[in-house]
């Protein structure tokens, strides 16, 4: 290299040092892609914001996938949502301050306000969760023929999940990870609250909620998610909610009681004060179930 050239070629040397993009077009642009956060969209009921009574909105099952997936969390969730105001109604009626990434829209409903952000964002959904359908089947839990009640609110919700999970796949594309949930089985509670020992109804109603869960609601979400490519975490299963009602536990607060009414008790606030909501415990075991699942679906994407 001439003498000449020296001082030219020093120069080139330290403005690419100093830029380190300008030697390949287009790696500016590029990188600035790959800085943009990479999103983890909720959609659905209280569940998907954590609530619990006396506390309002808490980190719930959300953060804690967040914070295990390493994805920015967006969360449209609504308490009192169900599988058509998820749907049809503008805006939510109940927004929970303090709830962790949260998004509001006021002028149209959940599912387009979520489509509309994950068109927007579409490449940089890193995966999306829902929670709904509980509110569908709460009431029948009243009814004098709740299987009946639960067997027709089943039609609805395999009807509008279907076109739920529809609508989200089209909007994120055939590879986001589309993850639901059901719940808790929270009505094996009746075995204590409000009476302790409870009722004979009260354990037959019971018993009923494990044939509902277990042959009716959780299959139709099941059916309605995989339309689309996306899967359900079966938490009343996680939760004990299938085990055998003749295996009993002794427990401090309420004497010997069926196994998996124990683990309702533990997990959620429905024995202590009647309240389907999960505690910080039972959140936490649904967060690990959406983190498990998607672990196994981005496997699966790859391999």
């Amino acid at each position: 290299m001439t003498k000449k050239l020296l001082p030219l070629a020093c120069a080139t040397f330290a403005l690419v040092g100093t830029l380190g993009v300008l030697s390949v077009p287009g790696t500016a642009l590029a990188a600035s892609r790959q800085r943009q956060p990479t999103y983890y969209v909720s959609l659905g009921d209280s569940y998907s914001v954590g609530y619990q009574p006396s506390r309002g909105a808490t980190p719930g099952y959300t953060v804690y996938v967040a914070r295990h997936t390493g994805l920015k969390l967006v969360n449209f969730g609504c308490g009192g949502a169900t599988t058509t105001s998820i749907l049809h109604t503008i805006g939510c009626p109940d927004v929970l301050p303090h709830t962790t990434g949260l998004v509001t829209y006021p002028t149209t409903t959940q599912i387009a306000a979520a489509d509309a952000f994950i068109t927007a964002h579409r490449g940089h959904i890193g995966l999306i969760t829902v929670s709904i359908g509980g509110n569908d089947v709460t009431a029948c839990a009243t009814q004098a023929n709740p299987i009946s009640c639960v067997t027709n609110a089943v039609k609805t919700i395999t009807t509008n999940v279907t076109t739920l999970a529809a609508d989200l796949r089209a909007a994120a594309g055939p590879k986001v990870p589309l993850i639901g949930s059901t719940y808790p089985d929270v009505i094996l509670g009746s075995y204590v609250y409000p009476k302790n020992p409870p009722p004979a109804s009260s354990v037959d109603l019971a018993k009923l909620s494990v044939v509902a869960f277990k042959a009716l609601i959780n299959p139709a979400l099941s059916k309605a998610y995989a339309s689309s490519s996306g899967a359900l975490v079966d938490v009343t299963k996680a939760t004990g909610g299938y085990g055998s009602l003749t295996q009993t536990v002794r427990t401090r607060p309420y004497g010997r009681i069926p196994v998996p009414v124990a683990s309702v008790c533990a997990l959620t606030w429905y024995c202590a004060q009647g309240n389907i909501h999960a505690k910080t415990s039972g959140y936490t075991l649904i967060g690990k179930l959406y983190v498990s699942q998607y672990h196994q679906m981005e496997k699966r994407a790859k391999s």
